[in-house]
């Protein structure tokens, strides 16, 4: 019997066939231009939902083209058509935004043909059956994203973030290819099938595991991790759409990479140990520096810096069914939170009076956090009974999520707080703990079978949970008892250092010239 075809594999092709069409009207007005980018976009999203329909129906689907195991393979998965379906979704919306953003544009046909072109990449990307074929992709998005980094290429900003975000870019691609030349010559292949199956059989050689050192560095590198960070700030300075179209498997890209070698990546370690420490302060500096941001789309940036360190966290400790919903999750959020961030002031105007809040003392916030965990330990103990326990790691995670929901029970329990605040937030630490592990198993029941289960933990996976649950809960309670030293002389340093991301992108700009660009123009 004769397997078909991807449907997916098609959504690149009638992008590509638009965005070549449209080299003929590349400046303003371009005719039906718009509407057609948009047809075409939607095109792809029903030939994912195509894709979706083929993996429910069948096995999964592979095409390869190659000679010895370096192959340039595509694969359709429910890893690949949940990606093909977020990216083309994300895309379309993006688009058909895009044809009233930038409708009058001296070069509004050149932007939807880079528009179509990097977003096909990206469909390439996400169905990569192989590094090598993941690597080729990465490297033309990277020149798609750079294009529209430019759009405005006579503003010296705009050149620099294209600069900036081209060598963090390219430095990861170099990683990646490298990577894939180690993993060839230690397993002699470079498709993720046959690299799952090698890994898990016998203990990684030093090249492979050289491989996976590489593969974090890209990681690392293409999600904006600590401390080169500043790449993905800079990239504000394009256009809106560009910025929601980044959240469609591009700053991500280096995530799905990590979700895709799981199984060579876990064999390793050392790798999971650095992903871990990498992710978690990543998370935790991007979030803080967040909230000294004035700026609407620099404080959405800083609040991506974060999530994808959490991202890294949740590779790092092995829970790759819940990284891989994190990124669905967190695209669909900030591609929308990008593209209606144009109304965020008008909102903010409509607000007459803000509501009170209370703030709580050092009393408070003990019983809040303390009140937390016990109500996170009793809806973990109700799922466990029903459902089965859940690993270390996952509990973990867990813990470090309600965290953040503590806070508001800080609120709730301060003295100045009406007990109908008190018992709202109690209820909604119990609903985030009920809908974590609920997300927990329809993770695991939609994408489970394609990835490893958590490793074992021994005691370097003990001594990294336990260091990532007492550095967000540290960071968590200051949080809570921010209002109390705010005023401090010494806050008020502390925030304007926090603002400048702590000066590390200034010194990035000055490695690459990109100061003395500013002034000279």
């Amino acid at each position: 019997m004769m397997t078909l075809l991807p449907l997916p594999v098609f959504a690149p092709v009638l992008l590509l066939a638009v965005a070549a069409w449209a080299a003929r009207v590349p400046g303003h007005r371009p005719r039906k231009l718009p509407l057609l980018a948009e047809v075409a976009a939607f095109g792809a999203v029903l030939l994912a939902l195509g894709g979706v329909v083929q993996v429910l129906t069948g096995d999964p689907v592979r095409v390869a083209v190659g000679l010895d195991g370096a192959l340039f393979a595509i694969q359709l998965d429910a890893i690949s058509a949940t990606m093909c379906l977020l990216v083309a979704f994300v895309g379309w919306v993006v688009t058909r935004y895009s044809r009233s953003y930038l409708d009058g544009e001296a070069r509004e046909g050149s932007f939807h043909r880079l528009m179509l072109a990097t977003l096909a990449a990206v469909l390439v990307l996400v169905q990569s059956g192989s590094l090598l074929m993941l690597v080729l992709a990465s490297l033309v998005v990277g020149q798609g994203l750079r294009r529209l980094l430019l759009f405005y290429a006579d503003r010296p900003e705009a050149r620099r973030a294209a600069a900036k975000f081209s060598l963090c870019w390219g430095a990861g691609d170099v990683a990646l290819l490298v990577a894939a030349g180690l993993l060839w010559a230690a397993f002699g292949t470079t498709e993720f099938a046959a690299l799952a199956a090698q890994a898990g059989s016998a203990p990684l050689p030093v090249t492979a595991g050289v491989a996976t050192g590489l593969l974090v560095l890209a990681a690392a590198v293409k999600t904006a991790a600590f401390p080169l960070h500043g790449w993905l700030t800079e990239v504000m300075e394009a256009p809106t759409p560009v910025s929601a179209l980044l959240h469609a498997g591009i700053i991500n890209a280096g995530g799905f990479m990590l979700i895709r070698m799981a199984d060579v990546l876990q064999a390793s370690p050392s790798a999971m140990a650095a992903l871990v420490m990498m992710g978690g302060f990543t998370a935790l500096f991007g979030a803080v520096v967040m909230l000294t941001q004035s700026a609407v789309k620099t404080g959405l940036a800083w609040s991506t810096v974060s999530q994808m360190g959490f991202l890294l966290l949740q590779c790092g400790l092995g829970l790759w069914a819940l990284a891989l919903l994190h990124i669905v999750a967190h695209s669909l959020y900030k591609a929308h939170a990008f593209l209606a961030s144009g109304g965020a002031v008008a909102q903010v105007a409509q607000i007459r009076k803000p509501g009170p809040v209370a703030v709580p003392g050092g009393g408070a916030v003990l019983r809040a956090f303390g009140l937390a965990l016990v109500l996170y330990a009793g809806v973990a103990t109700g799922f466990a009974v029903l459902w089965g326990a859940k690993s270390p790691q996952a509990l973990a995670l867990g813990a470090i999520l309600i965290f953040g929901v503590a806070y508001l029970i800080a609120q709730g329990l301060a003295d100045t707080a009406p007990k109908a605040l008190s018992l709202r937030t109690i209820s909604a630490a119990c609903c985030a703990a009920i809908a974590y592990f609920g997300f927990h198993l329809a993770a695991g029941a939609i994408w489970g079978a394609h990835l490893p289960a958590p490793p074992v933990a021994g005691p370097l996976e003990w001594a990294l949970i336990t260091l990532a649950i007492l550095t967000f809960g540290v960071v968590a309670v200051a949080q809570a008892l921010f209002p109390i030293w705010a005023h401090h002389p010494a806050a008020a340093g502390l925030r304007v250092h926090l603002a400048n991301g702590l000066y590390l992108n200034a010194v990035l700009d000055r490695m690459i010239g990109g100061l003395r660009l500013t002034r000279h123009q």
